[in-house]
C-alpha cells in the first residue's frame, strides 16, 4: 500500500501506543539551546536521571547571545548564566555543544543542516517552535516545550497524538522578485493561521522540485505559523548533494547505505493524503503582512484591508485590532508606509543564499537616512563565508551593521530590541505584538530582498522597482 513520508517515519519511530491513544516516539536527533534546556536539565536532577542517549544530542548557543560583542561576562547577568548553565550540563552528560568558539555557533536550525546532523527520514525534536526548519530534508521535526525536553533527554522518546497529512502543491513557476518567503507567506494567507492545526504539511510541486535546500527550510520554519505541527518536503538529488560530506553525515559505504533509506522515505506515488491543496506559483505576489499575525499578509501592491471588508463580525473585530495596534489607516496603500529599522537575520532568513541575494542588489547603494539596519548571519560558518566572498563589506558600505550569529532581533531575549512603537521591516518569521521587544513595537514580515528595499527606501517598496529585481 502506497504510504507517505510521514506515515514511513511515523510508523518507523512509534515505540507503542499509549492508553490514552497518543503513540510513544523514538526521537532519533534532539536538538537544545540555552533558552528550554535549563528547567530539563533541572527536573532531570531533581528525579536523579541521566541523559539516556547523550550522542543524539546536539546543542548550541542562540536566543541570549549577544550580536554586537561576544566579550564574557554578558551584560545581561541572566543570559550570562544562562549560556554558563548550558556548558555545565553538556559537560555533566557528555553532549556534544557548539559554543562560542567553536566556529559552528549559530541558530539551532541552522547548525543541524550544516553540520549534516538533520537528516532524512528521521524525526527530530527541539525546544523551539520553529524545529519544523528541519523537516525541509524530510524528516519529522517536532518543537516541544521544556518538560518534553525533559522526557527526551531522559528516554529519548515523547507521547504524541498521530496527525494528518495535507499536500501542498505550488505549481508552475514564480515572477521575478517573488522567493520562498513569500510563498509561505501566501500559503499562510491563504489557509489560514489556524488551517493547518492536526496537520503535518508536506510540500511539493515543480516550484518546490526547484528549490535549493535553503528555500526549503525558509518554507519549512514558518509551517507552525500557518497552525501544523509539521512541514516536510521528500528528499531528493538536492537533499542528498547538500548533505555529501557534511561533518555528520555519513561517509563511505555507510553514505551509500544511507542514500538509498533517504530515497525510500520520499512518498511514494498514489499515497493518499488527508487533503490536497493546489497554488499556482504565478499568482503568488511579493508579500507584506500589515497586521500581527502571519496571515494577515498581503501583496506590496495592494491596500491595507478595511473593517467594512470584513466577512464576519469575527475578522472585523481582528482587523480592527490589528489596525490599532499597527496605527496604519484603512485603505491605505502598504507601499510608502514608513520604517524605522530594518532587520535581515533570523532562523527563517539568515543564510548565505539570502546574503548573497540581497548583496547583488544593494552594492553601491545606502540605506535611507535615519533607518537602522542590522544583518545578523544565522551561524558562524555563514558569517565566515560572508567574510571571504566580500559580502559582509557590502552591507557595511550600504549602511548595515553586520553583526556576530544568533537570533537577534527576531524576538526579544537578547539586547536587539525595537524601541518604542518603531516600525521593523523584517525577514522575520512572527509579527506579533511586542515580539521583537517593544510592547508597542511594530513588525512587517517579508523577504530579505524586500527588506532591502525598504531599508534603502526608508519606506515599504517593491523590489521589483527598486533594484528591477530579475529571477
Amino acid at each position: 500500500m502506497a504510504k507517505s513520508l510521514f506515515e514511513k517515519v511515523w510508523s518507523a519511530h512509534a515505540v507503542r501506543t499509549l492508553s490514552n491513544g497518543q503513540i510513544q516516539l523514538l526521537i532519533g536527533t534532539h536538538l537544545i539551546h540555552e533558552v528550554t534546556s535549563p528547567q530539563a536539565f533541572g527536573m532531570l536532577r531533581d528525579l536523579r536521571l541521566k541523559v539516556a542517549m547523550p550522542h543524539r544530542t546536539f546543542a548550541t548557543v542562540d536566543h541570549i547571545v549577544p550580536t554586537d560583542q561576544r566579550t564574557e561576562p554578558f551584560a545581561d547577568p541572566l543570559a550570562d548564566e544562562m549560556i554558563k548553565e548550558l556548558r555545565r550540563n553538556c559537560d555533566e552528560h557528555g553532549i556534544t555543544y557548539f559554543d562560542l568558539g567553536s566556529g559552528k555557533q549559530g541558530i539551532v536550525h541552522m547548525v543541524g543542516p550544516e553540520q549534516g546532523i538533520t537528516q532524512p527520514g528521521t524525526t527530530i525534536a527541539c525546544g523551539d517552535s520553529h524545529t519544523s526548519t528541519h523537516g525541509a530534508f524530510g524528516a519529522i521535526a517536532l518543537g516541544i516545550g521544556s518538560s518534553q525536553v525533559r522526557d527526551v533527554l531522559a528516554t529519548q522518546t515523547i507521547s504524541l497524538s498521530p496527525l494528518k497529512v495535507r499536500r501542498i502543491n505550488v505549481t508552475g513557476h514564480l515572477q521575478a522578485g517573488v522567493y520562498a518567503k513569500d510563498v509561505i507567506l501566501h500559503i499562510i494567507r491563504k489557509l489560514g493561521v489556524n488551517g493547518g492545526t492536526g496537520y503535518a504539511y508536506e510540500y511539493g510541486g515543480e516550484v518546490f522540485d526547484r528549490f535549493s535546500m535553503e528555500e526549503r527550510m525558509t518554507v519549512c520554519n514558518m509551517s507552525i505559523e500557518g497552525g501544523a505541527r509539521v512541514g516536510y518536503v521528500n528528499p531528493d538529488d538536492t537533499t542528498i548533494a547538500y548533505l555529501k560530506d557534511r561533518p555528520y553525515s555519513p561517509q563511505g559505504s555507510a553514505w551509500d547505505e544511507a542514500v538509498a533509506h533517504w530515497r525510500s522515505v520520499a512518498s511514494d506515488s498514489g499515497c493518499i493524503y488527508d487533503d490536497e491543496v493546489t497554488i499556482r506559483g504565478e499568482e503568488i505576489p511579493p508579500t507584506v503582512t500589515w497586521g500581527i499575525n502571519p496571515g494577515q499578509g498581503i501583496s506590496v501592491t495592494e491596500n491595507v484591508p478595511s473593517p467594512d471588508q470584513a466577512e464576519s463580525a469575527d475578522e472585523r473585530t481582528s482587523i480592527e485590532e490589528a489596525l490599532a495596534y499597527m496605527k496604519l489607516p484603512p485603505g491605505a496603500p502598504i507601499k510608502g508606509t514608513k520604517i524605522d529599522v530594518a532587520f535581515l537575520g533570523s532562523c527563517t532568513n539568515a543564510r548565505l543564499s539570502d546574503f548573497k541575494e540581497v548583496a547583488r542588489y544593494i552594492k553601491g547603494r545606502k540605506v535611507a537616512s535615519g533607518i537602522k539596519a542590522i544583518a545578523v548571519p544565522g551561524s558562524q560558518l555563514v558569517s565566515a563565508i560572508c567574510a571571504e566572498l566580500g559580502i559582509d563589506q557590502v552591507f557595511r558600505d550600504a549602511g548595515f551593521e553586520w553583526r556576530e550569529a544568533g537570533c537577534s532581533m527576531c524576538l526579544a531575549m537578547n539586547p536587539d530590541k525595537l524601541i518604542g512603537d518603531q516600525l521593523c521591516a523584517s525577514s522575520s518569521n512572527r509579527n506579533f505584538k511586542g515580539r521583537q521587544g517593544s510592547p508597542t513595537g511594530r513588525t512587517l514580515l517579508m523577504s530579505p530582498v524586500m527588506v532591502a528595499a525598504a531599508a534603502v527606501c526608508g519606506s515599504v517598496a517593491d523590489a521589483r522597482e527598486v533594484f528591477g529585481v530579475s529571477n
